[in-house]
């Protein structure tokens, strides 16, 4: 059988594109080596979050947002979707000056964005340290459980037709089609590479490299946290590119539990848990809130994120190819932009104008057709 779009890759991204375009009534079929949402999205903290890191990243961060507070009416409760928002904690005055920045950024893009100072950052999240100068309190961004809102996805998807096939290798991905590993080959008019730290494998053009990331679980504390919290200095922690980094960054969850992260190393294949790292991101936490030392952690975890030197996702046709399209290296914003790149994927697919310019994200920024 053939059909109109495969789909590599059954994390967020992929569950994304699978709904998307099988609501276009398009044949759609995704195919998983292992199982639904195994790989980067099981890895991530469900952080829908506006970023502004570049202009194109402000434009996909905020256009997903949107996409995912009006899919929110419809998610299941199992999907924990919370309007908890987001605070950036600045820890002195020359972090004051970068949520003024910040703020006036959001502000001109139509986002919520409030300036805390010390005081009121205390009010908000008492079990912060004192000391501490303020923040930039963004009330748009929220939480998912991301397993359960890629599961809904995939599962939207099958209800409109997809065929989702998991525990299959695809060992080769060309203009006419698929190749598995057992030599079977599936045809289809389109194919989309959304095959997260594995994508560059099947299309070497992509220049995706892995970031290795921890995470760790509490039990319930209710109340304990009330907003996502994450340091200023996360931006440098997450664009830099050279050595092992960490920064404060903890979520609230609906369960009570709180979230803790997060790490990021550059060339380890391991996925075992670096004890070193851990101890390094954990005091970190505890720079910033004393008290979460004496909680209890009930899970640590690791994954690895495809990033890309430009901290943007590749979306769109992949060059010196005429079917074969990119959804892919989206590195830790990847729950936050997947409905934003399932949507522009699907326009440029059916030929409809995008919502937003896609060409920032197109792989032909960063690859030469030969």
């Amino acid at each position: 059988m053939s059909y109109d779009v495969v789909i590599v890759g059954s994390g967020i991204v992929g569950a994304a594109c699978a709904a998307s375009l099988s609501a276009s009534r398009l044949r759609v079929l995704v195919l998983d080596s292992s199982g639904i949402a195994t790989g980067t999205t099981a890895a991530g903290m469900g952080h829908i979050v506006l970023m502004d890191d570049s202009e194109a990243q402000l434009a996909l961060t905020g256009y997903s947002r949107k996409l995912w507070n009006t899919l929110a009416q419809e998610l299941p409760a199992d999907a924990e979707y919370e309007h908890c928002g987001t605070i950036w904690v600045a820890a002195d005055e020359d972090e004051m000056n970068e949520v003024r920045r910040k703020q006036i950024v959001y502000a001109s893009h139509g986002s919520d964005a409030e300036i805390l100072d010390g005081r009121a950052l205390r009010e908000l999240e008492p079990n912060l340290r004192g000391g501490l100068a303020g923040g930039l309190l963004v009330q748009d961004d929220s939480v998912v459980y991301q397993l359960c809102a890629t599961k809904f996805l995939i599962e939207r998807a099958a209800r409109y037709g997809t065929t989702i096939r998991t525990g299959t290798n695809v060992i080769e991905i060309s203009d006419d089609g698929v190749r598995l590993e057992n030599g079977e080959v599936i045809a289809a008019g389109v194919i989309i590479n959304a095959a997260g730290v594995f994508a560059s494998e099947l299309s070497p053009e992509l220049k995706i490299v892995k970031r290795k990331g921890h995470l760790a679980i509490t039990e319930r504390y209710p109340n304990f946290v009330r907003h996502q919290l994450i340091e200023l200095g996360y931006l440098k922690s997450a664009h830099g590119s050279d050595g092992d980094s960490v920064a404060f960054n903890v979520q609230p969850r609906i369960t009570g539990q709180i979230l803790l992260g997060s790490s990021r190393q550059f060339g380890v294949e391991s996925n075992q848990i670096d004890f070193e790292i851990l101890k390094r991101m954990t005091n970190r936490a505890f720079e910033y809130m004393p008290d979460l030392k004496t909680l209890s952690t009930v899970r640590v975890w690791t994954g690895f994120r495809p990033a890309t030197s430009d901290n943007l996702p590749y979306i769109g046709k992949i060059p010196g190819h005429e079917n074969v399209y990119a959804a892919a290296g989206h590195e830790g914003l990847g729950i936050t932009t997947s409905l934003g790149t399932a949507e522009l994927l699907t326009s440029a697919i059916l030929g409809k104008k995008p919502a937003i310019p896609i060409e920032p994200y197109l792989p032909s920024r960063t690859i030469t057709e030969h």
